[in-house]
């Protein structure tokens, strides 16, 4: 049996995808193997099902274009239960009191700088935008301003990126607001602005009023701004952060969200003082400052600092947004989560920190906006297996767990067991423990088979973490001895 989720990730996910329009029967593999790269197994069998896809031609593997060899698409349907009909959960949720049809909206960046872009999102189901970030400055953007971090051929592990703000004037951007929001009048239009002084942002604020946008998000966050005093210079100074906030609350009637940067060893202090300055919501984080010495991000031979996102930053985006939602300061405030959301599970684990929006930009760019399908559905089927009926049950749902280190259980732990039956006698386990562990594991050479030496083991739980078929699970929690 192939392992379904690493088989998936092999997937070029091709756009008018060869293997589905191959397929005799008219399902469509190629969405099938879209859906389990992207968590979503249970949906799967909408599109492919091991009935059908088991007893055929394998016209659709014939028809994959892979430059290594074909995607094994009947054994990625083996096993996959036939659905006749999609989940139909009510994702629709609040947000500083605009009524959203799901929590999914595009991130202030590239992927949302013209009507075209936008209205195709809108179209393809995305809840609404934060227009890339508009400013009086005269923006001038370098080639290349790309990058990425990868590992063991797994792409965009990490995206870096030297993008800016809007280059198009703020008049044309406006302009481009109101249509939006005059053909697309229940999709959620954020205004994100950058100004360089009290004057320039209140001007924004009002600006985006007039155009119609149903709320102002404040970019106190870009890490790589050309200019010193913009960007995440000013999310670094709280009186700044509050001075801004006031001026842009002034001018407008609009929800005024402040963006953070997570360029900062305490997020919940400027989101306190965003807050003081009358702020309705936060969003975090922005991108994190970074660099990489490939030849391939150099400008003319130059490199800088830049901002960092992707599947790798999600970690640090899900503390600073646990630091802002436990902060007694900012408790309660509403929550824009950005940072590494590629499937419906990074989604779920947002809202439960306390986020009422999310925010996607890096997982856009490297798949496209067809990927709010399988965050929705994903989600919908979640809720209807748990007998959620509506996202605000499981708001915020995950914070009790979270404690100060101290207050951790130390007087127990919890064993690993070894199911010798899944167990491939790779040995990895043993490599990891003895190097980087408590050898607490014996590898027979003979039998090729692990076993566990409990005097020495503590629990760490490494092995499990490095065994690549699954062998090694938790056994019961019991008194350390």
């Amino acid at each position: 049996m192939i392992n379904k989720h690493i088989e998936s990730a092999r997937c070029l996910l091709c756009a008018d995808a060869p293997c589905s329009k191959a397929c005799p029967k008219g399902l469509e593999p190629g969405r099938g193997i879209r859906a389990l790269r992207f968590d979503n197994e249970n949906c799967a069998g909408l599109y492919f099902n091991q009935e059908s896809c088991t007893d055929c031609d394998a016209a659709c593997e014939k028809a994959c274009i892979h430059y290594d060899f074909p995607l094994r698409v009947r054994e990625l349907a083996s096993g996959v239960a036939k659905l006749e009909s999609k989940p139909t959960a009510d994702l629709s949720i609040d947000f500083c009191g605009f009524h959203c049809e799901n929590p999914f909206v595009l991130a202030s960046s590239v992927i949302c700088n013209c009507y075209e872009m936008i209205a195709k999102a809108f179209d393809q189901g995305w809840a609404g935008v934060s227009y890339k970030t508009i400013s009086f400055l005269d923006i001038k953007e370098v080639s290349p301003r790309f990058d990425q971090v990868d590992k063991e051929g797994t792409p965009f592990l990490g995206f870096r990126n030297m993008e800016q703000l809007s280059e198009h004037s703020p008049e044309s951007d406006f302009a481009t607001i109101s249509r939006l929001k005059k053909d697309y009048p229940t999709k959620l239009i954020i205004a994100s602005i950058m100004g360089k002084d009290e004057e320039e942002w209140a001007k924004l604020a009002k600006m985006a009023e007039d155009a119609g946008a149903d709320m102002v998000e404040c970019n106190f966050s870009c890490p790589q701004m050309k200019s010193s005093g913009l960007g995440s210079d000013i999310g670094q100074n709280n009186e700044l952060v509050r001075l801004y906030t006031m001026a842009v609350k002034r001018a407008t009637k609009l929800p005024v969200i402040a963006k953070m940067t997570p360029n900062i060893s305490h997020i919940e202090e400027p989101a306190f003082a965003a807050k003081m300055g009358g702020a309705d919501a936060i969003a975090a984080i922005n991108t994190i400052k970074s660099i990489t010495l490939k030849h391939r991000s150099s400008v003319s031979g130059q490199k800088t600092i830049s901002g960092y996102s992707g599947k790798a930053v999600k970690p640090i985006a899900q503390r600073m947004v646990l630091d802002i939602a436990k902060a007694p300061e900012t408790a309660g405030i509403p929550i824009s989560g950005i940072g590494g959301v590629e499937t419906w599970k990074d989604a779920i684990e947002f809202i439960r920190l306390g986020c009422t929006n999310i925010q996607v930009c890096t997982a856009v760019m490297q798949y496209g906006y067809r990927i709010i399908d399988d965050l929705t559905a994903g989600i919908q089927d979640y809720m209807q297996r748990h007998g959620i009926s509506s996202l605000d049950e499981i708001v915020g749902s995950s914070l009790p767990e979270f404690v100060t280190a101290g207050k951790l259980d130390r007087d127990t732990y919890v064993l690993p067991k070894f199911n010798r039956e899944v167990c491939i006698g790779c040995g990895r386990c043993e490599i990891s423990c003895y190097d980087g562990g408590h050898q607490a594991i014996q590898f027979d050479s003979e039998t090729r088979r692990p076993s566990l030496l409990g005097k020495k083991c503590v629990g760490c739980h490494l092995c499990m973490l490095v065994c690549p078929v699954g062998a090694i699970t938790p056994a019961n929690r019991i008194p350390k001895r």
